[in-house]
């Protein structure tokens, strides 16, 4: 019988010298890295853009809603690859349940549609 204890060790020990390296890499870094803060060095910077306004500004959730569906169709398209592995041995059965994924897919897709959830503004 396996002892389970020292299992739970090692990963214990894993954790701990994980931990370890990533706090020497980052007191290293620290240590040697050069430091010489300017005024245009800490000034905020996005994507280019000169910051203007306020920080907690109001986002339309159209763009949440696209982009919630592009995950979630995402990785629904995930499970496609492990049913194409093993296609073959999985008979007219596979098919017809593929078939049914992709028609739930179908519907959650056009139903994402007529509620307009797809237009960009």
């Amino acid at each position: 019988m396996p002892d389970y204890n020292l299992s739970y060790f090692y990963v214990f020990v894993f954790f701990a010298v994980g931990a370890f390296v990533v706090g020497a890499l980052m007191t290293v870094s620290r240590i040697i890295a050069p430091r010489r803060p300017t005024p245009e060095k800490l000034r905020p910077y996005e994507s280019g853009e000169e910051p203007i306004g306020q920080a907690w500004g109001r986002y339309p959730i159209h763009f949440y809603v696209f982009a919630l569906l592009f995950v979630v169709f995402d990785v629904e398209v995930i499970f496609l690859f492990p049913w194409a592995v093993i296609f073959a041995s999985l008979g007219w059965y596979g098919i017809v349940e593929m078939g049914v994924f992709i028609a739930i897919l179908v519907v959650g897709l056009v139903y994402a549609w007529k509620k307009d959830a797809l237009s960009w503004y």
